[in-house]
């Protein structure tokens, strides 16, 4: 079982959660009430859709990872999967996404982008920043 089947079988069981298609048309998708949440485009790369807010908030958290990547203008972050850690990682972050949406939506957020970064041709790009 490879990480990111993991991962999708743990949000697939958690109750806010559903399996999706994604709308991106490739792989697959977890989606809460608010809309989709994670996209699963291999066995290694997840797009997690933040609100601008959340990104804001642990942009700096967020850079020092060498497992996230930020593309400007987008609300997806895309994390690559290659240890154990990088999933609870994931896990966590879509907590956070989903406390996002339903306590403290932002009234500035973005209506969403149509596609993730995987759909935009962004994928793991090393992203700055000095924008946020």
């Amino acid at each position: 079982m490879t990480l990111a089947s993991r991962a999708l079988a743990q949000l697939a069981t958690w109750p806010d959660l559903t399996r999706a298609v994604p709308s991106c048309g490739l792989g697959q998708a977890v989606s809460s009430a608010q809309g989709e949440i994670a996209h699963f485009h291999s066995d290694r790369d997840v797009d997690l859709r933040l609100t601008d807010r959340a990104i804001r908030r642990f942009a700096k958290d967020l850079k020092h990872s060498g497992a996230i990547r930020i593309v400007p203008g987008s609300q997806w972050v895309t994390l690559r999967l290659d240890a154990a850690s990088d999933v609870d990682l994931l896990l966590t972050l879509v907590s956070v996404a989903l406390q996002a949406r339903q306590s403290w939506p932002d009234p500035a957020d973005r209506p969403p982008v149509a596609g993730c970064n995987d759909q935009r041709g962004k994928g793991f790009v090393k992203a700055d920043l000095g924008a946020f």
